[in-house]
């Protein structure tokens, strides 16, 4: 069955130049964008409550864009002056990018990583004597701990935000022909809104194994897999899967 309508289960891209955008002209086919899961932010009063004190760490470890906000986020609540002083280990260079929205770059030490968060580990290795606050989500990958255990660093985590399932009502009655995820939350609030969601005709892309697990874990079938050899993005995954069905 030709594809259409695409539902991508994230933010519409700022960019002009996005690739989605791309594929719609390209393709003439309906590109939609809908988050299913949101971020919201914990409370200082919270994250008292979990016996953190940003006076107590000489280091933080910044896995996302989400962590660069809610640190600075809580701070300012907290009215904590965070120091020139403090490291910041980055684990992406878009993350260190985005740092510069609340700290200037020549006054301050920022150490950075390539992409995974193994990347960043060995310049944590190196500064073993600091103390590491690591502010996160509730659904923080395993990975982290666990690396940042078996350097033997003093480190502590903050739930500093949320991962929280979207209201999406309004979808009800809207059918697609591919349904887009990126994560086993947006599997889940997918069913959380829709409990009796029937694939059928509908296919699912899926970016990763773990949601490509999620996906599987509730009966649906994966049509589209991302990143593979032949298509290390989504929107490549996309454009050859409509190559294939819509001639």
């Amino acid at each position: 069955m030709k594809v259409k309508t695409i539902l991508v289960s994230q933010p519409e891209p700022k960019v002009e130049n996005s690739p989605y955008f791309e594929i719609q002209q390209k393709y003439k086919v309906k590109v939609d964008f809908r988050p299913f899961i949101h971020v919201e932010g914990v409370s200082a009063k919270e994250i008292r409550h979990q016996k953190i004190d940003l006076n107590n760490f000489t280091a933080i470890i910044l896995t996302s864009k989400n962590s660069v906000d809610h640190f600075f986020r809580v701070a300012e609540e907290m009215r904590f002056k965070v120091p020139e002083s403090l490291k910041y280990f980055c684990q992406s260079e878009a993350v260190a990018y985005y740092l510069q929205k609340y700290v200037v770059y020549r006054k301050r030490k920022i150490y950075v990583g390539q992409k995974d968060f193994s990347d960043v580990a060995p310049l944590i290795k190196k500064y073993k004597d600091e103390k590491f606050l690591l502010p996160a989500s509730d659904q923080l990958n395993i990975e982290v701990p666990t690396i940042l255990n078996e350097l033997g660093v003093d480190w502590t985590e903050g739930v500093f935000y949320r991962t929280v399932m979207s209201d999406l009502s309004d979808l009800a009655d809207v059918k697609y022909d591919v349904l887009v995820f990126f994560s086993p939350t947006g599997i889940k609030s997918l069913f959380k809104n829709f409990p009796d969601f029937t694939q059928d005709n509908t296919r699912i892309a899926v970016f990763g194994s773990t949601t490509q697990k999620e996906a599987l874990d509730n009966n649906l079938r994966v049509d589209i897999m991302a990143p593979n050899p032949e298509s290390p993005s989504m929107t490549m995954a996309l454009e050859n899967y409509i190559t294939k069905v819509n001639k």
